[in-house]
């Protein structure tokens, strides 16, 4: 099956996370993908198969020799709570000719090489974009698509010499859950690869370390005709609490390396008003700094205005990269793979948090690999057919050179 056509048939599930569920995974609706998964692993002569009842899919491409190292792919099932998932409708546009996409005209939606740099480096490309009423999938599905377009090219090439190979897909990445449940005993790999970037040529070992901060502010109501020196709006106290973090640390003014805080949700009333930010940043002192800046000024306005604002944080994940440091082999034989591939390799941070970060402090060694995509989580998601292409050719170099070594 052309890669095109398995990607479109994944984006076609509707596989959305949600933060709000307790059960896992936190939507059904991933195994329906996940069963479908499992029976094109079976098909493709996989071992093992199985979805567990967190609805991760384990499997493996049995081996014809015993040289290498017993390599492991990831990538999760689904999608980001911020933009729906359903009834995907994507748009392909061929050879890309650098000039502005059109998305939505109705709803005024571009994708304009100006503000989308990136385009630049994709002229000649199939591309697939949205139709500007949901996010397209391909955080993750095209990493998927990827390392089964990898396992058919193996199922087709019997010649091709290759350890066993595992691959798994997870549930809920989306909301910081997808590797809660994941056995590293049963997947039994050496280490793994995450395939859940960006730009094909970039891959990363380091990510931000992460919290969220639950904020809760309790006002006092009075009628607003006999408030003067009664009322305590909530709302106004929220308002306040945001502006004294400043604006530097947003995520519309940072890059690289910059952390920021990012409120993500808000909801409330004169009476009460609940805030959630997440924190992130690769250095864990900076973050640590932000929490401080934070209890300052909650601090403040409690000082005028009495114990008003609570503030419970919790740690989400960690920057593998101290974890990865110490298996420089992990990182040097994809440098190598995407030089053999006329690749020009980037190791960039990745500003965010993979599977692969909490697995990497679990015992498995597991840095992240891009897919071809850009935009994620909202409507003007669009991925790069050609480099998921690239892709599948990256992860076959990478199992050829492990066996040739």
């Amino acid at each position: 099956m052309k890669i095109e056509n398995r990607f479109l048939k994944y984006i076609s599930f509707d596989t959305q996370s949600d933060e709000s569920s307790s059960s896992n995974p936190s939507t059904a609706k991933q195994k329906v993908l996940g069963d479908f998964l499992a029976e094109e692993m079976r098909i493709l002569k996989f071992e093992n198969v199985v979805m567990d009842e967190y609805g991760i899919v384990y499997g493996t491409i049995p081996g014809n020799t015993d040289k290498g190292d017993v390599i492991g792919f990831i990538a999760h099932m689904d999608t980001s709570p911020e933009t729906s998932g359903l009834n995907v409708n994507p748009q392909v546009i061929r050879n890309y000719d650098g000039s502005v996409i059109t998305i939505n005209e109705e709803l005024n939606m571009y994708l304009d090489p100006l503000e989308n740099p990136e385009l630049n480096h994709l002229l000649h490309h199939d591309l697939i974009t949205t139709d500007g009423t949901t996010l397209l999938g391909a955080d993750d599905k095209a990493g998927i698509a990827i390392i089964m377009s990898m396992a058919e090219y193996l199922y087709r090439h019997p010649e091709f010499k290759h350890n066993d190979i595992r691959v798994a897909f997870t549930c809920d990445e989306e909301i910081g859950r997808g590797s809660d449940h994941f056995n590293i005993e049963r997947f039994h790999a050496d280490y793994a690869y995450t395939v859940d970037g960006g730009d094909i040529e970039e891959f990363s070992y380091e990510n931000f370390n992460a919290y969220k901060a639950d904020i809760i502010i309790t006002g006092k109501n009075v009628h607003p005709g006999a408030a003067k020196n009664k009322m305590i709006n909530a709302l106004t106290l929220a308002r306040d609490f945001d502006v004294l973090l400043g604006d530097i640390h947003r995520p519309e003014h940072t890059d690289n390396y910059d952390g920021f805080y990012h409120l993500i949700n808000m909801s409330g009333d004169v009476s009460h008003v609940s805030m959630h930010y997440i924190l992130r940043e690769h250095n864990k002192e900076k973050l640590y700094q932000l929490i401080a800046n934070m209890d300052k000024a909650k601090e403040y306005l409690n000082d005028i205005y009495g114990e008003r604002i609570s503030i419970h944080y919790t740690k989400q994940y960690e920057n593998m990269r101290e974890i990865i440091e110490s298996y420089p082999h992990i990182t040097k034989q994809v440098e190598i793979a995407m030089l053999d591939n006329n690749m020009t390799p980037h190791i960039n941070p990745t500003r965010g948090g993979t599977d692969g970060a909490m697995l990497s402090f679990k015992g498995l060694p597991c840095p992240n690999l891009g897919t071809g995509g850009y935009n994620y989580h909202g409507p003007y998601e669009f991925v790069s057919i050609t480099s998921m292409k690239k892709g599948v050719e990256l992860l076959l170099t990478i199992i050829k050179n492990n066996v040739r070594g």
